[in-house]
């Protein structure tokens, strides 16, 4: 049995699954983390036992495992998935970029000859567009913590049976072997699925999806099968360049009264007249009443806050200003940037919710935009939200919005 996408999608991934040693800056894994595994490429027939060799060698069970893969073998799948958990495994769905490799030449052989050597890989990791699909789904799920970006996919379909027969049996007892081993893989499966500890709903779903199409689960199916069962799930700060760069993160936030989700996006420009662009969009609560506020604030100086009731544009609510180079500072001092939204309830009282945005990582992204703004001209501001609730790694995102954010964002495709 094989769950693997199309020749496009697999394209830019070795034919062997490749894993690997890979170290960072401080804290590009999370806070205190700077070390991770490396988990990349199809999942081919020998991959378990490399697998298993490799975690031999590893005696750090608390070393996170980033994957990134198309799919491929689905028993070898399995496999991996049982070492996974007999570790209690950390995995993430996440792009390691060796530093040693030419930028685009991740998977050449002089590239994976350095990644399959003893010791540690110098690298970046990013979790934008990275995914995780098909069969490594299911060794994702081996994991015991698992989370998924706001940013990067995890996409599901059924398998293909390939059938290798001797001799030249006659139809009938051709298609009656194929019946056969199919039942005996959707039994398998749904084991297994169950055996992860992880909603049927998920085996229903992957049997109804066709092997030629793929379906990037939601954010709330990946809550509701328990895969990733976050409140909260955040995207690393990312900088974005082009002819007006800036700093970004993107929240997935559950609302407190069920399992759906709430995007948000914050933004950071380059400075002006000592005065620091911040911008806040995020997708409007139907069930809100009233008008809303939201406040910004640094956690390391709580009087340090921007923020003001947002103005709304379709669905989305756009909060657009400024703040000055003191919070900036005191924002990257901090371990986290405060948000608190307020809303009237139907009874006049004020609804409040409040959450944190993890700022690991902004320092030194924000370093890289000073970089930036000194070489790039002023320009249109690029798309947002980065990402919609499903996202779709394979292709541009949906939104528009000019610099004064005065476009309405464009209905999300289908993936």
């Amino acid at each position: 049995m094989r769950a693997e996408g199309s020749s496009a999608e697999k394209n830019g991934f070795a034919t062997k699954l490749t894993i690997y040693l890979a170290r960072g800056a401080p804290d590009t894994c999370g806070p205190g983390c700077d070390r991770w595994i490396a988990i990349e490429g199809q999942i081919d027939q020998d991959a378990a036992s490399r697998v298993r060799r490799f975690f031999a060698g590893v005696k750090d069970p608390q070393r996170p495992i980033y994957l990134h893969s198309p799919g491929g073998n689905v028993e070898q799948s399995y496999v991996i998935a049982r070492l996974l958990r007999s570790r209690k495994a950390i995995a993430r769905v996440g792009r390691t970029i060796a530093t040693a490799c030419a930028a685009g030449t991740q998977m050449d052989a002089a590239c994976l000859k350095i990644k399959n050597a003893t010791g540690e890989v110098e690298a970046e990791l990013t979790t934008y567009h990275a995914m995780c699909n098909s069969a490594c789904g299911y060794v994702f799920l081996g994991a015991t913590s698992r989370e998924v970006a706001p940013d990067a996919a995890l996409a599901v379909h059924n398998s293909r049976l390939i059938l290798q027969l001797r001799g030249n049996p006659p139809p009938e007892v051709v298609a009656e072997t194929r019946r056969r081993r199919i039942a005996s893989a959707d039994r398998d499966r749904a084991a297994f699925i169950a055996a992860m500890g992880i909603s049927r709903e998920l085996d229903a779903l992957i049997h109804s999806v066709k092997f030629e199409s793929l379906h990037v689960l939601t954010r709330p199916e990946l809550y509701r099968f328990g895969i990733d069962t976050r409140p909260l799930a955040e995207t690393m700060w990312r900088l974005e360049k082009g002819t007006r760069p800036f700093v970004s993160k993107v929240a997935a936030v559950k609302k407190e009264s069920d399992a759906s989700f709430r995007i948000m996006e914050w933004r950071l420009y380059c400075e002006n007249k000592k005065r620091v662009p911040l911008l806040f969009a995020g997708e409007i609560d139907a069930s809100a009443t009233g008008k809303r506020t939201v406040l910004m604030a640094a956690s390391a100086d709580t009087s340090k806050e921007a923020g003001g009731p947002p103005m709304r544009f379709g669905k989305y609510e756009v909060w657009n200003g400024a703040v000055d180079p003191d919070m900036v500072k005191a924002v990257l001092a901090s371990h986290a940037l405060q948000i608190r939204e307020t809303a009237p309830d139907s009874e006049g009282k004020a609804d409040v919710t409040s959450f944190n945005i993890d700022t690991t990582g902004l320092a030194s992204v924000w370093t890289q935009l000073g970089t930036s703004c000194t070489s790039a001209a002023a320009g249109p501001a690029k798309r947002w939200p980065v990402n919609p609730l499903q996202p779709t790694p394979w292709t541009d995102n949906p939104w528009t919005a000019s610099t004064n954010i005065s476009a309405t964002p464009l209905p999300a495709p289908t993936p």
